[in-house]
């Protein structure tokens, strides 16, 4: 099967002490290999899941990527080895449980990346949901839930919360995009916006994230999930993290595990 060419982002962090595994360490777990006992590699998401789909309760599949690979990540600025083939790895296996195909345009796989520390850490960390959406794979959403509107509306949201939290472009500024769509539509709700004007929300959207961050979202969702796993990992060492953690007493020695379901 060809390569995707997964590759974590490289952060500009502050200088770590070197964090050193051998090629044999396991980073990523599907939801039945783990249980509530690895919260230090798992964090409380993932333990949590783990322990609920060996229970048989009905959890959607996905896998987690551990508070090892988070530190390896923070301290070298890159993933550590053996990390893309798992993810390759364990994609696969999401794919064939679901029946669908990331970036599949006609009935496509969308994932929420989720942090995951041990202790909660409620709204202190990046979460980037429906992941996978592009302007192909939201026609093959609209196809497959019959509803085009639910579908674009989708998009849109992906686009905000992506540019936002992932490439850092200012939220308000996709505020102030609606607000003035709204206006010059004559309504006052988002949810009287119609399809088309959904999608015309989509394109103002991807100019914003392209004049803040000089890039713009990748179409490619192998490369959407690449730069949002590299953004949860930072989001360890972020501004509201720190502060949060400082006040509760929880280590920074820690890490985050990532949830990908």
């Amino acid at each position: 099967m060809r390569r995707r060419g997964l590759c974590l982002r490289r952060l500009t962090l502050p200088t770590r002490p070197s964090f050193r595994r051998h090629a044999v360490t396991k980073y990523v777990y599907d939801f039945h290999e783990g249980n509530r006992d690895m919260k230090d590699l798992l964090g409380g998401k993932g333990a949590n899941l783990a322990e609920m789909t060996n229970m048989g309760l009905p959890v959607p599949h996905g896998f987690t990527i551990t508070t090892e690979a988070c530190l390896a990540y923070l301290a070298e600025g890159d993933h550590p080895g053996g990390l893309v083939d798992e993810l390759e790895e364990h994609l696969r296996g999401l794919e064939e449980s679901m029946g669908k195909g990331l970036g599949d345009p006609a009935d496509p796989l969308l994932v929420s990346v989720r942090s995951g520390a041990k202790f909660s850490m409620p709204g202190m960390m990046d979460t980037v949901l429906n992941l996978g959406l592009n302007d192909a794979t939201v026609r093959g959403l609209a196809e497959s839930t019959g509803d085009e509107r639910f579908a674009r509306d989708s998009h849109r949201r992906f686009i905000q919360a992506f540019g936002e939290i992932v490439l850092k472009a200012p939220g308000h500024l996709f505020e102030d995009a609606i607000e003035r769509l709204k206006a010059e539509r004559g309504v006052e709700a988002d949810t009287e916006l119609t399809t088309e004007d959904l999608e015309e929300l989509v394109g103002r959207f991807k100019e914003i994230v392209s004049q803040e961050a000089g890039v713009g979202v990748p179409e490619n969702p192998y490369g959407q999930l690449e730069l949002a796993i590299g953004a949860v990992f930072g989001s360890w060492l972020g501004e509201r993290a720190v502060a949060y953690r400082r006040e509760y007493g929880i280590p920074d020695t820690l890490g985050t595990a990532v949830t990908v379901q």
